[in-house]
């Protein structure tokens, strides 16, 4: 893979090269950045370039949404909202019946057939 120094090197190639030199120890980056005609400053920057494009691509998908995953996150706001409701609901009959047992099911407070 090494190019002389008038070459330009692809894209993939360089991912590659920066993928090879990730995995190897002090001692053995500088023969294998000898024998590919590299200088560390330039595997650096490619390094640099290639965490730049994986951050700013990041970036990009996480602000554009596809209409699917827009209506998903609808859908999921739409059933917190009810789910709110339902647990609300279940504590209001809850408390009906507790509020039964201790005053004896009478819906007011005046007695039939006391006149008033």
């Amino acid at each position: 893979m090494s190019k002389d120094k008038n070459s330009k090197w692809t894209p993939k190639e360089k991912l590659k090269l920066i993928n090879a030199a990730s995995q190897l120890s002090d001692e053995e980056l500088g023969t294998f950045l000898r024998r590919e005609g590299l200088h560390e400053a330039t595997l650096r920057e490619w390094q640099d370039a290639a965490t730049s494009g994986l951050s700013t691509a990041n970036e990009l998908t996480r602000g554009r949404k596809s209409p699917e995953a827009k209506r998903i996150l609808s859908l999921e706001r739409d059933l917190r909202r009810k789910e709110k409701a339902m647990a609300e609901m279940a504590a209001i009959i809850t408390l009906q019946k507790k509020v039964r047992e201790i005053w004896g099911g009478a819906d007011d407070d005046t007695k039939e057939g006391s006149g008033a």
